[in-house]
């Protein structure tokens, strides 16, 4: 899987979350660290890179912003819209600190094991509610992907000079067996 450039990658920085009122209004969360940051990267796109929505003003509420839209839309279509994610071009972003970097620059990585041996590549990088996840597509053609908890014991080492990630002991993660179908002794 080649990497994609930083102005064709997209940043997921939030949600559409349904029409507020009937004037136009949309209510927005917000996925960024500082909540209302996600107003700083210009248009919000939808997963394709087309503008969604450009904020003409907003404010806070209790767990989202009440946003007036630079174009008009009918509350209808706000609600259909519900779930929506918003996205960002990579490029738009700030630069990391020197000891920090966005997760999604993990994607495209190349996997390798301890000794250096390439096992794969970073496909994504999920979160189903217990903590991050890498999902490693094999170099052994036909192999099926397998998850590795993003954890500092699983995953020891990034470097993004050599564009890889050290996994410890991918074997584990990659055996795809039912663990409750043992041997009968």
């Amino acid at each position: 899987m080649p990497k994609k450039s930083d102005s064709a990658r997209l940043i997921v920085v939030g949600a559409l979350a349904g029409a507020h009122g009937v004037r136009g209004d949309v209510r927005v969360r917000s996925f960024t660290e500082d909540s209302d940051a996600i107003f700083d990267y210009g248009p919000l796109l939808d997963k394709d890179g087309k503008p969604v929505l450009v904020a003409k003003s907003w404010r806070p509420a209790s767990d989202h912003f009440i946003v007036t839209p630079n174009t008009a839309r009918q509350k209808e279509d706000w609600d259909a819209m519900k779930g929506t994610t918003l996205h960002v071009s990579r490029a738009d972003l700030p630069p990391a600190d020197d000891d920090e970097f966005y997760i999604e620059d993990l994607v495209g990585l190349k996997a390798v094991g301890p000794e250096g041996e390439v096992i794969g590549l970073v496909k994504t990088v999920q979160n189903f509610g217990a903590g991050d996840l890498l999902e490693i597509e094999p170099d052994a053609s036909g192999d099926p992907a397998y998850f590795v908890p993003f954890t500092l014991k699983d995953v020891p080492t990034i470097d993004f000079g050599a564009s890889t990630v050290t996994i410890l002991d991918a074997q584990v993660w990659a055996d795809q067996s039912d663990p409750r179908k043992g041997s009968a002794d």
